[in-house]
């Protein structure tokens, strides 16, 4: 142990010396990222370093252990063999001549046992096949009583354990059992052989615990040893940290910079976007529902005149007033549809992706392929949200930017969660983006931000022959069957 630690401590002092002298040899010109990445393996080395030492130490200390214990419990067996041999030795003339029934022989081999006492707490007892005790000098208590079923503080065995290993020659057994000298519980060992012809089981025991406080101390030592080696390896350690992070802050207080120019950048955008989709759905308004409003107006005052002056073309006016009120609900209702669609909360997500291709399939003259399977549960709310959003972006980025002439929308659900599917035939993101001259726009970081909030995941796949967008939600967002929406269910509502 000493020999190892002096050698780790070598090895720590190398290593650092090391990182003492890259530190020395970075000029302030140098790019701090060097140093970091040539810091970083030190401190990984200085952690493998100590984690091998303690694995190492730890191993070899209980093996030292387990033998001295094995050692000094090997001794004790032996001496209570020996013991016990003197035991059979002072009762062998009674013993060897007496019959089976001769009491007279049985009470002198009790005197004779009941008066071997040894050391403080050493004695031999005797327990009677059936479990009744007949000596027992120290534990007087016991004598005359019959133990079977006896068990320790732990719930071993100790009186029919005893008699078993006698009836089968002799052995040893280790319970907890009181310490005659003070009356506390300790470890004992016991060394028990059979007297066959009387039906007797004759043992000695002796106690462990100077044996077991030993080991105690022992592997108190090594774990005292093992965390002081560990302090050094940890100051080591900290002082490699401290000279990283302090080249690091450095570095990091240039990048802030740059980081909150580029966060600005991004918060510039996303107003941009916000402004953008107000200033579409301004359009919106002006061009579709103001003009025919305002065409409805026009037909409503004219139909005025002509009802006064008793024109028979007032009617007329009348139906025209009406036909475009209903034009100007229509509109109404894609605008809003486009800002949240009803169906989606209604009926659910196939229902609302299914109006979306079809609206977009009647604006852009695209052919759209629609494919949704019935869940075995149903998406939460969040969920359906997000994957709508998905697609919804996915379907203005083809119309935009991706020339295709076919689109395949696919949604459905599997034992890991659900999946939506979008594929189209066109002519793939690096080439619309160098047509536009445009990097990643801000649809795509929404979707793969929309997933992450999910736990999800976003894969995107694109070429020259077109681009594929797959979004999957995990099982934790799909409600349970027996769920109900709250507008009751049908085969659609039923999808997500």
């Amino acid at each position: 142990m000493p020999a190892a630690s002096h050698s780790l401590g070598g090895a720590l002092l190398t290593v650092f010396h090391r990182l003492a002298r890259l530190r020395a040899a970075l000029s302030p010109g140098c790019d701090r990222r060097v140093f970091l990445l040539a810091a970083v393996p030190l401190i990984l080395a200085l952690a493998a370093v100590a984690v091998l030492f303690a694995f190492q130490s730890r191993q070899l200390a209980d093996r030292e252990i387990a033998d001295l214990e094995t050692r000094l419990i090997e001794a004790k067996k032996r001496e209570l063999q020996n013991y016990l041999s003197l035991a059979r030795s002072a009762i062998s003339i009674d013993y060897g001549r007496a019959a089976p029934d001769d009491a007279t022989a049985k009470e002198r081999v009790i005197q004779t046992l009941a008066a071997m006492v040894y050391g403080q707490d050493g004695y031999f007892f005797v327990f009677d096949y059936d479990g009744t005790n007949l000596v027992a000098p120290r534990q007087t208590g016991l004598i005359g009583r019959n133990w079977s079923g006896l068990t320790d503080a732990e719930g071993t065995p100790v009186t029919d354990r005893l008699i078993a290993i006698a009836r089968n020659g002799a052995g040893y057994h280790s319970y907890l059992w009181p310490k005659p000298s003070t009356g506390d519980v300790a470890r004992m060992v016991a060394y028990v052989a059979g007297l066959q012809d009387w039906q007797w089981a004759l043992g000695t025991g002796i106690f462990i615990d100077d044996v077991l406080d030993t080991v105690a101390t022992a592997r108190a030592e090594t774990e005292a040893r093992v965390r002081q080696t560990f302090l050094w390896i940890a100051l080591i350690a900290a002082a490699a940290l401290l000279a990283v992070f302090l080249s690091g802050l450095a570095m990091n207080l240039r990048d802030r910079s740059r980081a909150d120019a580029k966060l600005k950048a991004l918060t510039q955008r996303i107003f941009d976007t916000q402004e953008e989709e107000r200033g579409r759905v301004a359009r919106e308004l002006h061009d579709s529902i103001s003009q025919i409003l305002v065409g409805i107006r026009y037909a409503l005052e004219l139909a005025r005149r002509r009802l006064r002056s008793g024109d028979a073309r007032a009617e007329a006016n009348l139906d025209t007033g009406i036909d475009a009120l209903g034009q100007a609900i229509h509109e109404v209702r894609r605008i809003s549809r486009d800002l949240r669609p009803g169906v989606l909360d209604d009926l659910g997500l196939g229902p609302a992706l299914q109006a979306l291709v079809e609206d977009f399939g009647q604006r852009t003259g695209i052919a759209v392929d629609f494919e949704t399977v019935v869940f075995r549960n149903r998406l939460d709310q969040e969920a359906r949200i997000a994957l709508y959003r998905i697609a919804q972006e996915a379907l203005t980025n083809i119309e935009r930017h991706a020339g295709a002439s076919r689109i395949s929308l696919r949604v459905f659900g599997h034992p890991a969660g659900a999946t939506l599917r979008i594929e189209d035939n066109g002519r793939g993101m690096a080439e619309a983006r160098a047509a536009t001259g445009r990097g990643q726009g801000l649809g795509l970081r929404n979707m793969q931000e929309r997933i992450d909030r999910l736990d999800g995941s976003l894969r995107i796949q694109s070429s020259r022959s077109g681009t594929m967008i797959e979004a999957q939600v995990p099982l934790s967002h799909l409600l349970p069957p027996e769920t109900e929406a709250p507008h009751g269910g049908d085969t659609e509502r039923r999808l997500a």
